[in-house]
């Protein structure tokens, strides 16, 4: 080595990194959005801190305008693919959560965690039926129509209770408490015909 190549390496390094991500950068970025995607489905702030935090320990040199850019660029290519929809996300989602006993409260909590707008939000969670996830509730935790034991007070308390710290209200608590075996079966398969 010369010392001309000595003096362009030290040059190099003292350079402050650039605004705009490299090739390498941007293919690694496109190649990990599609990994994460065909193993499940984000949204769209998912995808976007999950590149965020893989760039900054793949490319130890990068800026965060380069981050930012990464992820940004990850993102767009997901939705020119089509593999990015928030509004699909919340439905899914949505749908999902109702079919094992989930509250339209606890649902909403968990698309605002994701990053799912409001309004895309409150439109996944128009056609949720409370009084059915609340009927699925007590049958995951055996309670009320589903209870096998005998009720006492204790009993009582604690059931209600559950079913107020899992986002239902007093109202569909109480009603799915009195419900009967039929009533409550009943219930379960009006909405599975839906």
């Amino acid at each position: 080595m010369t010392p001309n190549d000595l003096q362009a390496d030290n040059l190099s390094s003292d350079t402050p990194p650039s605004d705009t991500p490299t090739a390498r950068m941007l293919s690694w970025a496109r190649n990990s959005a599609v990994y994460r995607l065909e193993r499940q489905m984000m949204t769209e702030k998912q995808l976007f801190d999950a590149i965020t935090r893989k760039a900054r320990q793949k490319f130890e040199d990068i800026s965060q305008e380069q981050l930012k850019a990464v992820a940004d660029f990850a993102v767009k290519f997901a939705y020119d693919l089509n593999a990015l929809n928030d509004t699909d996300y919340a439905q899914v989602s949505t749908q999902s959560a109702v079919r094992s006993g989930k509250s339209k409260r606890a649902i909403a909590q968990k698309l605002q965690v994701k990053g799912i707008d409001r309004e895309i939000a409150a439109l996944a969670l128009e056609a949720t039926d409370d009084l059915y996830a609340a009927v699925v509730f007590a049958r995951k935790r055996g309670f009320g129509p589903f209870r096998r034991g005998e009720l006492d007070d204790k009993r009582k308390a604690k059931e209600l209770s559950a079913f107020a710290r899992n986002g239902f209200g007093f109202e569909i608590g109480r009603k799915v408490f009195d419900m009967s075996l039929g009533e409550a079966e009943s219930a379960l398969r009006k909405d599975a015909v839906r």
